[in-house]
């Protein structure tokens, strides 16, 4: 995604409520997630890798771009559509010709998929699915 092009990001319930949550704090400012130097810039991903690194992730076990790596290869795993989740991503499209003719949103499926992801999460989180592992490295 280029900074000046329009990505549309379909929230969840659980999102909503969240941001819902913190507009006190935030809410006053042009970004939801300000820079820590200054609030005329959005929050950088060294600032959600360094959270990960207090957290006790290494490099090789997290990132912040590892969030949306692990969230393609879920949804993948899931069903849901490539073109949905590419466009959730806000990936540009590889075959120029594509690319040239379709600017499809695809926003009625990207609802649904990221409600079902935000459940998804829900329910890890509160143990209400199947069981979270802890995955070693061979």
């Amino acid at each position: 995604m280029k900074m000046q092009d329009k990505h549309i990001v379909p929230l969840s319930k659980q999102a909503i409520e969240i941001l819902q949550a913190i507009h006190p704090l935030t809410g006053s400012g042009r970004y939801v997630f300000p820079g820590v130097r200054t609030a005329a810039r959005p929050m950088s991903e060294n600032t959600v890798n360094a959270a990960l690194r207090r957290l006790g992730y290494n490099n090789n076990e997290m990132t912040g771009h590892g969030f949306r790596s692990m969230a393609s290869t879920i949804l993948h795993e899931q069903g849901w559509p490539h073109e949905a989740i590419e466009r959730q991503l806000a990936h540009a499209e590889r075959n120029k010709v594509s690319a040239a003719y379709n600017y499809a949103e695809r926003l009625p499926k990207r609802r649904e998929m990221m409600q079902a992801w935000a459940d998804y999460l829900e329910a890890l989180q509160t143990g209400a699915k199947g069981t979270v592992i802890n995955l070693k490295r061979a």
